[in-house]
């Protein structure tokens, strides 16, 4: 779960509205590094979904079937803070922020765990799907239950 990692001194990175109670170390491999000798933009989604599914691992143990999945990514957004160099220890840090009826918010932050240093900010939606309809869907009572009880705070809009 979470690890101790220093606040960020940067003044353009906005504080947190939330505790992060999910993190997971992230690996950059050589081809990950364009040719200015830094992360590339869009290793940073890659990283985000691999945060995204060992959260949710860790939201609902063994209760997440792959193939059944009931939520599906409807937008992401990211704001670039910092470049990430290769040799850099990366962790992804994951909050679920509000949930609606059909739909809830996560935030994400790529962070230098030793420096606390914030490379970016990701926000992504997640909506509600029916796989055998492929129709929008509410957000199960099961998911909005465990998201809360992981958060340990009211996450309904």
């Amino acid at each position: 779960m979470k690890t101790d990692i220093p606040a960020s001194t940067n003044p353009r990175v906005p504080a947190s509205q939330f505790a992060f109670r999910h993190s997971i170390p992230v690996q950059m491999r050589f081809n990950d590094i364009d040719m200015l000798g830094h992360l590339n933009n869009s290793v940073y989604l890659e990283f985000m979904d691999i945060g995204k599914s060992s959260y949710f691992k860790a939201v609902l143990p063994q209760r997440i079937d792959w193939k059944q999945i009931n939520v599906v990514i409807v937008n992401i957004n990211c704001d670039f803070f910092a470049p990430a160099y290769f040799h850099e220890p990366l962790e992804v840090m994951t909050a679920v922020t509000s949930v609606s009826e059909r739909s809830f918010k996560l935030e994400q932050r790529i962070v230098n765990s030793k420096t606390g240093e914030v490379k970016c900010i990701g926000h992504t939606i997640m909506a509600g799907f029916d796989v055998k309809t492929a129709q929008s869907a509410p957000i199960s009572t099961e998911w909005i239950e465990a998201l809360t009880a992981f958060e340990q705070r009211t996450l309904r809009n």
